[in-house]
């Protein structure tokens, strides 16, 4: 597939989650972030586990937990109550943050070393966000904040390490979405049963809502999204980040009749760009290591392989040599996905 296709495809996902705050107000009952949490998690994880039918193995039992943990188990949690307590968007601030943190984060884990470009477009991203969601001031609540940063480090730190880990032979990222949401609306469960008590009873509307959220907003938009960063890389999925909270900006001005300020559409504008600059281009420069994958040093270890063997089978038959080989194995560039 094409990569405008992909980027597009890609960015559904962001764009879905842009609409999570409209649909969580206008549908859902009051007060129950963790449920919420749990209801977007865990019947959308245990679909794809029934409809891919495929479970981890050895090692990746593991990396499905942790993956599903930084993605999921902790990221919903800490994403609620950062929006709970704080005031005027300053939650989708910080979210939009989420470029540089997953540019800081592929240095060690990648050893991708970030182009100057790169940083600056991370920059105006968040400022752009900044002046649509960043609304009057108000006191800043503590908790608030650390919940928000700790919410953007944990969805950036599983975007890389999904990007470093990539898939098992024959596994699809509609499977690999399954592990993780499956995982982590098993952490969610217990956590929410504790805090929250008995679910709510549920009249038609919220059912509906529930349901946008944990097919579509969910298992769809995050089979999108893992799918993406496997085929474009961390750095460049992270800069689709920012469309989530333009989306909820422009849903509540399109939707809920929200006012729409000149501020906030020259932000929109600055944030749009940064997104598209995000796409051009690699942005990294790479290190020693080029890519989680191993496919230069196998591809290298089965050439000499390949060529010592078809040198003894000329001897065997006879042959006369004529010198040595000059053949090498083909120079393995370094991936700029």
């Amino acid at each position: 597939m094409k990569r405008p296709t992909t980027v597009l495809l890609t960015a559904l996902a962001p764009v879905s989650w842009g609409t999570t705050y409209a649909v969580t107000t206008e549908f859902l009952p009051p007060d129950r972030p963790l449920f919420t949490a749990l209801v977007r998690a865990l019947p959308a994880g245990l679909l794809l586990l029934a409809l891919t039918r495929v479970l981890p193995r050895g090692v990746w039992w593991a990396k499905a937990a942790v993956l599903g943990a930084l993605n999921i188990g902790a990221f919903f949690p800490l994403l609620f109550v950062s929006a709970y307590r704080l005031p005027g968007g300053m939650a989708a601030v910080v979210g939009s943050a989420g470029p540089l943190f997953v540019v800081a984060l592929s240095v060690p884990l990648l050893r991708e070393r970030p182009a100057a470009r790169t940083l600056a477009t991370g920059a105006v991203a968040a400022l752009g966000v900044s002046l649509v969601v960043l609304k009057g001031a108000g006191a800043l609540d503590a908790a608030g904040v650390l919940a928000a940063v700790a919410a953007t480090a944990s969805m950036s730190a599983g975007t890389v390490l999904t990007r470093r880990w990539g898939r098992p032979d024959g596994v699809g990222p509609l499977a690999l979405t399954g592990w993780q949401l499956t995982a982590g609306g098993l952490i969610v469960a217990p956590v929410a049963l504790l805090a929250e008590g008995a679910p709510p009873t549920l009249d038609g509307r919220a059912i509906g809502g529930y349901l946008y959220l944990a097919l579509a907003n969910t298992a769809v938009a995050y089979w999108l999204w893992f799918r993406g960063i496997g085929r474009l890389g961390a750095t460049r999925a992270g800069f689709l980040g920012p469309l989530s909270p333009l989306t909820a900006a422009v849903t509540g001005w399109a939707a809920l009749g929200q006012a729409l300020t000149p501020v906030q559409a020259l932000g929109m504008a600055l944030a749009f760009a940064a997104t598209l600059a995000g796409q051009l281009g690699s942005g990294v420069v790479y290190g020693r290591r080029t890519s989680y994958r191993k496919q230069p040093y196998s591809t290298a270890r089965t050439c000499t392989s390949a060529t010592s063997g078809s040198a003894k089978a000329s001897a065997n038959a006879g042959a006369k040599p004529s010198g040595p080989s000059t053949s090498r194995p083909p120079r393995m560039r370094p991936s700029a996905e």
